[in-house]
């Protein structure tokens, strides 16, 4: 895959994030990184530049990480600055994982960090 198609990827991901309620994906600077944020709390962080090893990384339970790591071989990998068991990071330069399985896989680990925050704060979000 060609760096536009990854920056279209890159781009495509920022903007899916951002229309998950409560949510806010944008470049963090001290980090380096674009930050997919929930209430203050992570639920993922992706390169913000288009290259062959550019990487999107998202929560999810172990079990269906280790499943996903075997499923992909060498394309989702263990978290990438993050807790290996509980964070994949996919590799977006690869055509065999579709956008929309990214995005589901970006729905599961939005919706794993929301069941993590308070009743109050879940109404809040969900209103």
């Amino acid at each position: 895959m060609d760096n536009i198609s990854i920056q279209k990827r890159i781009d495509h991901f920022q903007a899916y994030g951002n229309q998950l309620k409560g949510a806010k994906v944008y470049f963090r600077e001290d980090w380096g990184t674009i930050y997919f944020d929930l209430l203050g709390k992570q639920f993922g962080m992706m390169s913000p530049e288009a290259s062959p090893e550019a990487l999107i990384t998202l929560k999810n339970l172990p079990e269906k990480n280790e499943e996903l790591r075997e499923l992909y071989p060498g394309m989702i990998i263990p978290g990438y600055y993050a807790n290996k068991k509980h964070w994949n990071s996919i590799k977006l330069a690869v055509e065999e994982i579709s956008d929309s399985e990214i995005e589901a896989m970006i729905a599961r680990s939005y919706d794993l960090v929301l069941k993590k925050l308070t009743k109050k704060q879940q109404a809040e979000i969900l209103e």
